[in-house]
């Protein structure tokens, strides 16, 4: 099955997102190409095929939350992948100015071949 360009594109950005490190929705929209579609960052994970290993767990929300519920199966599952990999995780909170990635653009430019 052929995903639609702009899922595409956000699943190239997740899958560079570095271990240790997180982005949030609409930064990775941002770096798709898709100013303000954080929303369809998260229905593009959803929709990820599940022989592509995204590295789903390093995408928060703009305060630096786990965007599910605190108490969840899911929301657990975040927080030990994260924190596996290094991540300091705070209750269900990371610190964005330690743990955002902040790619050079012209290194997502060549390795997303845009």
């Amino acid at each position: 099955m052929t995903l639609p360009d702009s899922i595409s594109k956000i699943l190239s950005v997740a899958l560079i997102i570095p271990e240790g490190r997180v982005a949030t929705y609409g930064q990775v929209a941002d770096l798709a190409g898709l100013p303000g579609r954080a929303r369809l960052v998260s229905k593009a994970l959803r929709s990820s095929n599940e022989e592509i290993a995204i590295p789903w767990h390093r995408i928060v929300r703009a305060d630096g939350k786990i965007a599910f519920p605190a108490g969840s199966e899911q929301a657990q599952e975040q927080r030990q992948r994260l924190i596996s990999e290094g991540v300091g995780v705070e209750g269900f909170r990371i610190r964005l100015k330690i743990y955002q990635w902040q790619p050079e653009l012209h290194d997502i430019l060549h390795r997303l071949k845009y």
